[in-house]
């Protein structure tokens, strides 16, 4: 008895306007170091720029909770944005750093208080970046 072939299921993301677009067939996607061009940080900039905070890191920093849920959110979005308050200056600029470095996520912006994260889903990406 053979056993049929069973191809991955199409994937999806979101255009800038919000349309869903069909990428084709989900590959294996090698865990490489992130480098984005100044190109892919400017839409990604412009994807965020709509997102609501996610995550909202407090006094006590980038705590092994807070990066738990980052990590977790990264995962299921893709694309965060993540809100410091009741810091100073260098303790903000440190618990952004933090965060990014260990969760393994690339900071695409950051204006004030609120940073923009993107970390691309190992199995089925969602965001399609301009080449």
């Amino acid at each position: 008895m053979a056993v049929p072939c069973v191809t991955p299921p199409p994937v999806s993301s979101t255009s800038a306007c919000g349309a869903l677009q069909t990428t084709g067939r989900a590959h294996k996607v090698e865990s490489r170091p992130m480098t984005l061009t100044e190109k892919q940080r400017r839409y990604l900039r412009g994807l965020g720029h709509a997102l609501k905070p996610v995550i909202h890191v407090g006094q006590a920093g980038a705590s092994e909770a807070v990066i738990a849920e980052t990590a977790r959110a990264l995962h299921d979005h893709e694309l965060i944005k993540v809100r410091v308050s009741g810091l100073s200056r260098e303790a903000r600029d440190e618990a952004l750093d933090s965060l990014a470095a260990r969760t393994g996520s690339e900071m695409v912006g950051r204006i004030g208080h609120t940073a923009l994260l993107y970390h691309r889903h190992p199995e089925r990406p969602r965001i399609l970046l301009p080449t």
